[in-house]
């Protein structure tokens, strides 16, 4: 029998008012989109939508990296977006062709919340920065921040179009985005944990000054560099150390399902141990989970293990874990993630580890050989988002483990 055209098209319309305003102007393609500052500054991005097994994702543009999300909840005319990691996400409503909300960070003590806007079709990152460029800033600079922070900067510039990030002992500030215009430069980042504006006035081709660094709802920096092919950071093997005399580590901390874990379990026996202690509050840390993993993959059935210790926000363990088993499902992280039960001040790495005489930053990375003696610790990370110095960083840890390996 058939079916009549009237229930046809009641049909339809049913099956259209399910799928909501929202999902409808949810349209496929590249938005721009920006958070707004207590200052009243856009601190801008792009993102694209795409139709993924019947289901909208969205993937954040920032240079080469797409970060890539697929929590997007659609209901009438609003849209949540569920960021992976970092514990945050966006709420919007729809008005017009736009969206517009709240990027809200949810932290132990308090949500902090920065408005939130994005319109679809729209691929440009810096609307008001279109000017020609008056300079070509390309190369490395020794960049100075407010209190005397020195880091190295690393740019790429084709036309107007500029990334790059900037290098510090910790880490570096991943990939960033934006435009030379006229005499100015323009740099942007937004990862779903972190939002950076850096703005400056490029005096010729070997200096920039006035710069501004925005960082989240609130933080503003100055800055100003100069070119400079030589600059580099300190050796990031010399940063952190142990106590006089002291050559091990040990401790006891539990993994994800509350299974107690120590150095001394038979896993670890004559084997090369990474500890690498991160948060999953850490953008460095978790470029360096990314590439823990394939190095796991590869390294152990070499006689290699790896263990991360979580220092988290909260001390609390359900809390930690809940944020943690996020990091571990995202980067299917195959070796064991402990909770210390320690939070992020420094203070506390060293309560939780004793035999520490110092810790500097997050990531630090302690390789410890086949008798349980350390050899190395490694101050921060730099990620892919850095070229070079990425590929060298691999290629000087790799032959360090080889050589671990290799003894008998």
């Amino acid at each position: 029998m058939k079916t009549p055209p009237f229930y046809i098209c009641v049909m339809l319309l049913v099956f259209n008012a399910g799928i909501g305003t929202a999902q409808k102007k949810l349209v496929n393609g590249v938005w721009h989109a920006a958070l707004t500052t207590a200052t009243g500054k856009q601190i801008p991005f792009n993102f694209e939508v795409k139709d993924t097994l019947g289901k909208k994702q969205l993937a954040i543009i920032n240079g080469s990296e797409r970060f890539k999300v697929s929590d997007i909840e659609t209901k009438d005319d609003s849209i949540l977006i569920h960021m992976p990691l970092f514990d945050s996400e966006i709420k919007t409503r729809v008005e017009g062709n736009t969206l517009k909300g709240k990027w809200i960070k949810h932290l132990p003590q308090k949500d902090v919340a920065m408005d939130f806007f994005a319109r679809p079709n729209e691929p440009v990152r810096f609307l008001d920065a279109r000017t020609k460029p008056r300079y070509n800033i390309q190369g490395r600079w020794s960049a100075i921040f407010a209190g005397g922070e020195t880091t190295v900067a690393e740019f790429k510039q084709q036309g107007g179009a500029l990334t790059g990030t900037f290098l510090t002992t910790s880490g570096d500030y991943r990939y960033l985005e934006g435009v030379v215009a006229g005499d100015s430069l323009y740099l942007s980042c937004f990862d779903g944990g972190h939002a950076y504006l850096f703005t400056a006035k490029i005096e010729d081709g070997q200096a920039i000054s006035n710069g501004k660094f925005y960082a989240g709802y609130s933080s503003i920096s100055d800055w100003a560099a100069v070119k400079n092919d030589a600059a580099k950071l300190p050796d990031a093997y010399s940063l952190t150390a142990l106590k006089p005399g002291i050559k091990k580590v040990d401790f006891t901390f539990a993994d994800l399902n509350g299974k107690k874990v120590s150095l001394s379990n038979p896993q670890f026996k004559n084997k090369v141990v990474i500890l690498q202690l991160m948060g999953s509050w850490c953008p460095n840390c978790m470029d360096e989970t990314a590439y823990m993993v394939n190095f796991y993959k590869k390294y152990q059935t070499l006689g290699v293990e790896v263990v991360g210790l979580a220092y988290e926000r909260s001390a609390d363990f359900n809390l930690s874990k809940a944020s943690l088993s996020l990091v571990q499902k995202r980067f299917n992280v195959p070796y064991p993630i402990l909770i210390t039960g320690y939070t992020t001040a420094k203070n506390e790495v060293i309560k939780s580890l004793p035999m520490m005489a110092d810790f500097s930053a997050f990531p630090t990375t302690i390789i410890i050989d086949k008798q349980g003696t350390v050899r190395k610790i490694h101050t921060g990370f730099s990620g892919p988002g850095t070229g070079n110095y990425y590929t060298e960083f691999i290629n000087e840890f790799e032959k360090l483990i080889d050589g671990l390996v290799a003894e008998k």
